[in-house]
């Protein structure tokens, strides 16, 4: 017979973190009807326990802990409950008789879920994207590295790329000329990671103070502007 703590990495591993018994059964490397027991069964058939539980188990609490996970969400970082507080809460408020660990074990999943993005698959028009890149070309037989300038729309897939000798602000505004002329129109808004030919600094409660260059080419195409927030290379969210 197996021990009651097999039984609950089991059905943890099966209820909790969403695994399916057949990747459960190559994990713990029981057969698949073993696995399927375990997670009819929270304790081996035939054990007996020594008293009769009388206080509620995890799961008729599981509603409370999302709850307090959803309001933390808008709490400040500081008073948000660690799983620790969350075990003390359901321990006094609800008569949990269970163990910490389990507690912790569902905070972690619960967050992490919390955590989930997601990329979308469609994208409005009228907005695209702008950044520069590096590559190795060959030039009058000659192998050396260029920079090239792109502009991508989403929403149809469409790029323009040209490329310079340098990375240099002339470079920068030269390419939106030509990209605004290849696509026939301006973009309603460009999203831009924090490029210095762009945004000259970057100010503690993230507004940017824009290049004059920049600024300069802004306000005569009248394209709203939209940057990722800093080391975050694949960030689209938007940042005024």
């Amino acid at each position: 017979m197996f021990a009651v703590e097999v039984y609950a990495a089991v059905r943890r591993y099966v209820h909790l973190e969403g695994n399916s018994q057949r990747d459960a059964a190559r994990v713990f490397g029981l057969s698949r009807d073993t696995i399927s027991k375990m997670c009819r069964f929270s304790i081996p058939p035939g054990y007996t326990r020594s008293k009769p539980v009388a206080k509620p188990k995890l799961g008729t609490l599981l509603p409370v802990i999302d709850a307090i996970l959803e309001d933390d969400r808008m709490a400040p970082v500081k008073q948000r409950h660690t799983a620790k507080r969350i075990f003390e809460r359901l321990r006094d408020e609800h008569g949990y008789g269970g163990g910490q660990t389990v507690v912790k074990d569902y905070v972690r999943i619960a967050r992490g879920r919390q955590r989930e993005t997601f990329v979308p698959l469609s994208h409005p028009p009228g907005h695209a994207q702008v950044d520069f890149g590096e590559a190795i070309a060959v030039i009058g037989g000659v192998r050396q590295k260029i920079h090239f300038y792109c502009m991508d729309v989403p929403q149809s897939d469409a790029p323009f790329v040209k490329a310079y000798p340098r990375e240099t602000t002339e470079a920068f505004l030269d390419g939106h000329v030509s990209a605004f002329d290849f696509f026939g129109g301006v973009p309603l808004s460009l999203l831009y990671d924090n490029t210095t030919i762009a945004v000259a600094k970057i100010c503690g409660d993230g507004k940017r103070e824009r290049t004059r260059a920049f600024t300069e080419l802004q306000s005569h195409y009248l394209f709203r502007d939209r940057f990722g927030r800093p080391a975050k290379g694949n960030d689209t969210d938007e940042i005024e």
